[in-house]
């Protein structure tokens, strides 16, 4: 019925290049299938064939891309002209390139969902529907719990990061250790503020030095860029300007103790549209089978 499909990558490439960067992408699942838009975490983290478990190969066509900096994507300066705004452009400028002409499924988890809402924000007459997973608005509620009231549960390790950073914000702080070019203060900033994300999307709660390589360094000094410049987005914009995607379907999906990214955002959206579903699935940590198989089963 549905004709040809992969369950691999079926086509890459590059964007042409564009302010220094050149955009990866690659699609997955079937050629004349229901297109979906998805966006990858992060930020600094990088589209995977593993993404496409959320979905159903044999009816869509899922369009994945890395964004500026991030793994394959080339760039002279990974953080040069490296904003949100930026990223929703290049998104738009994957899907002109392949000549999507019709509206797209807008999908995403954690920060991919950030994008995802964004995105549909900003092009709302292109967005069929949303399906967005694990997550994250980037308000100053949310990293008020990651740099704050997650202490309650790991008082030691944010007692030390707290040291560590001298009364400036972690985030900056870590930001300036991460872009300098002595390796201990890299291997630092990786370790604690990069790492303490880490954990909190775990389910085994283990503190411990990860590998360090360039990249793990280039994806954490994206990660630690944006939360430093508090992900280019003001306050709650997502939610200030949900009027915008009111009435496109919505399907939202989240684990209950998702450590990383707490159920409350999830739950704000979800009441804050009027077209909106909302599963909760009874696990731990940020993302995982579950989820994953809560995502497909309504495709």
């Amino acid at each position: 019925m549905f004709g040809f499909f992969n369950n691999k990558v079926f086509d890459k490439g590059w964007l042409p290049p564009y302010e220094g960067h050149e955009i990866y992408y690659q699609q997955m699942g079937n050629p004349k299938g229901e297109v979906v838009l998805n966006f990858h975490g992060g930020p600094g983290d990088c589209c995977k064939e593993s993404h496409g478990q959320y979905f159903n190969l044999k009816k869509q066509r899922v369009i994945m891309f890395d964004q500026r900096g991030c793994k394959r994507s080339k760039a002279e300066d990974i953080v040069s002209l490296n904003d949100t705004k930026r990223l929703l452009k290049d998104a738009k400028r994957v899907l002109d390139h392949l000549g999507i002409k019709d509206k797209v499924i807008v999908s995403g988890g954690s920060w991919g969902s950030t994008l995802a809402l964004l995105f549909a924000e900003r092009y709302p007459e292109i967005t069929k529907s949303l399906v967005v997973y694990s997550i994250f608005l980037a308000r100053r509620e949310d990293m008020e719990w990651m740099l704050r009231d997650s202490a309650l549960f790991y008082p030691d390790l944010m007692e030390e990061i707290r040291r560590q950073s001298e009364g400036e914000n972690p985030y900056t702080h870590y930001a300036k250790l991460i872009f300098s070019e002595d390796l201990g203060s890299i291997q630092t900033a990786v370790k604690y503020m990069s790492n303490y994300e880490r954990i909190l999307g775990r389910t085994d709660a283990k503190f411990e030095d990860v590998r360090i390589d360039n990249e793990v360094i280039n994806s954490s000094r994206i990660a630690l860029y944006y939360a430093a410049n508090r992900y280019f987005l003001e306050d709650n914009e997502i939610l200030k300007n949900i009027d915008k995607i009111r009435d496109i379907p919505t399907l939202i999906f989240h684990n209950r103790l998702d450590m990383c990214c707490p159920l409350k955002g999830a739950w704000d959206l979800y009441r804050s549209l009027d077209k909106a579903q909302i599963e909760v699935i009874a696990d731990r940590g940020h993302g995982g089978k579950k989820l994953k198989k809560a995502v497909k089963k309504h495709f």
